[in-house]
Order: C-alpha cells, then sequence, then structure tokens
C-alpha cells in the first residue's frame, strides 16, 4: 500500500481537521500527520502510542516500514538533523530513514474524535464501575465530530474499588487514589496530561465525585481534594494506550497488510 493511502484511512477514524479545529478554539498546539516519509510502499505497520527506540527495533524485527503513533514523533522545533545524531529526536529520525521506516502520528484528532481515546479512556472508566454505556453529560471542550474531557454518571461505588477496577480493565501495574472511602456517582475524566485547573474546576462544576487523569501535579491533586472529589490517576501511558489500541484494530480491519501492536509494558 502507498503511504498516502494508508494515511487516508487514518485520517477518516480521526481527522485531522479535529486537531486543527482544536489547537485554534483552545489554544493548543499540535504536530500530526505524516512526519517521515521514507519514499516506500508500505508492507507492514507498527502501532505504538510512542516512537521509541524499542518500537524501532521490533518494526525493523518484523519487516515494518510504517510506524504509526499516537504523540508526535517530532513536536518541538528541531534545527537540524545528522546522520550521527545523538540527540533523542534526531536519531529516532535518522534510524527510521536509514531503515526505510516512515512515521505517522495521530495525537489531538485521536484525543478528541467521537470512539478515540479521551472517550475510551471514559468508557473504561465506566466499564469498571459496572456501567456499559455511559453517556457524557457535559464536555469540556467540544469539538464538531467530538471533544476532550468528559463527565457521566456511574453506578454508585467506592473511589478505592473503582481505583481498583480501573487498574485491572486498563491492565496497569500504577493507579494512584485519593479519597478512596469517597461514593461516586458521578466521573469527570481528562486522557494524558489533562489535569489542569480548568479541567478540575470543569469537573466539580460537573457534580463529579472523582477526578480521573493523569501527570498530576500537587497543587492541582490538592486543589482537586479541596473542591471536594476523589482523585484517581492513571499513568499517562495506560490512560491513553487503552484506546489507542482500538484504533488499532480499526485499522486492521481496512488494511490488506499486516497489523502489529507494540506495548511497553513498563510503561504501563
Amino acid at each position: 500500500m502507498k503511504l498516502s493511502e494508508i494515511y487516508k484511512i487514518a485520517d477518516e477514524l480521526a481527522p485531522k481537521r479535529l486537531s486543527d479545529e482544536y489547537c485554534a478554539k483552545y489554544g493548543a498546539y499540535d504536530n500530526s500527520g505524516i512526519l517521515v516519509d521514507a519514499g516506500e510502499d508500505i508492507k507492514g505497520v507498527l502501532f505504538t502510542l510512542d516512537l521509541t527506540f524499542a518500537a524501532i527495533e521490533r518494526a525493523k524485527a518484523i519487516g515494518a516500514n510504517l510506524i504509526l503513533c499516537h504523540h508526535p514523533a517530532i513536536y518541538g522545533k528541531i534545527s537540524d538533523v545528522r546522520i550521527d545524531d545523538e540527540r533523542l529526536t534526531g536519531s529516532k529520525i535518522v534510524q527510521c530513514l536509514k531503515a526505510g521506516i516512515s512515521v505517522i502520528a495521530m495525537h489531538l484528532n485521536l484525543d478528541t474524535v467521537d470512539g478515540g481515546i479521551d472517550d475510551s479512556l471514559m468508557h473504561g472508566v465506566a466499564l469498571a464501575a459496572g456501567e456499559d454505556f455511559p453517556l457524557p453529560l457535559s464536555v469540556m471542550h467540544p469539538v464538531e465530530g467530538g471533544g476532550y474531557g468528559k463527565a457521566y454518571d456511574l453506578p454508585k461505588i467506592s473511589v478505592a474499588k473503582l481505583a481498583e477496577n480501573i487498574k485491572k480493565e486498563f491492565s496497569s501495574s500504577r493507579v494512584l487514589y485519593y479519597g478512596g472511602e469517597k461514593t461516586v456517582k458521578r466521573a469527570a475524566s481528562c486522557c494524558g496530561a489533562g489535569a489542569d485547573e480548568e479541567s478540575i474546576l470543569f469537573a466539580a462544576k460537573a457534580g463529579a465525585n472523582v477526578f480521573i487523569s493523569a501527570d498530576f501535579k500537587h497543587h492541582l491533586l490538592g486543589l482537586a481534594m479541596e473542591k471536594g472529589m476523589g482523585v484517581i490517576v492513571l499513568t499517562h501511558y495506560s490512560s491513553e494506550n487503552y484506546g489507542f489500541e482500538k484504533y488499532y484494530k480499526k485499522i486492521c480491519q481496512r488494511v490488506q497488510i499486516p497489523c502489529v501492536y507494540h506495548t511497553e509494558n513498563a510503561w504501563l
């Protein structure tokens, strides 16, 4: 398959226009799309949340010459790239090009699309509470065809029990919780690095009893607790790997080449 053909399928499932809209409306930054084009027809695809050295080596080993990741492999400014580059980003780009591996990133568009990573976090939390089909009562940052940050009702469950069940549902080895004795009737969640003052105030205004995200700073954890909410903290990786794997399965059904999913188990 041509790189452009695979990207068209990936974009149909998570349109880049959602990333563009999100950045324009909410002052965010993104770099999704085709980031490395090695100029070869695609024979196999390796899906990975992050472009890691381990993912590159696995792609080489299985003959996959496209890596499709969630987090942009090139995010900030790169002033130059050298063949003997020892800097992390530059080294990864060089390794991919030398091996004939192209790279696609699907970031904020996949976070925000209906059925995408933020939605998957909501559904995973609901499953952990015993609810099959949660519906968001409110969305913090809506875009056409999706949004980021959800508040939703759950069956009654303690924060501690919900955290325990989330750990199993998300196959995560690290889930922290605060306010374990609190009873949850409504949750709010944001995938990835979604914990900030705006999202915590959104959760509080939505009447959430627990706020679920990752990458909490100390003062934000305190703010959520002062607002009377319990807090459940996943790793950034586990909060997004859960939904990214579902995206991988959707694409696999539509392409006629081998697809493999790569997980950094130590990061879960």
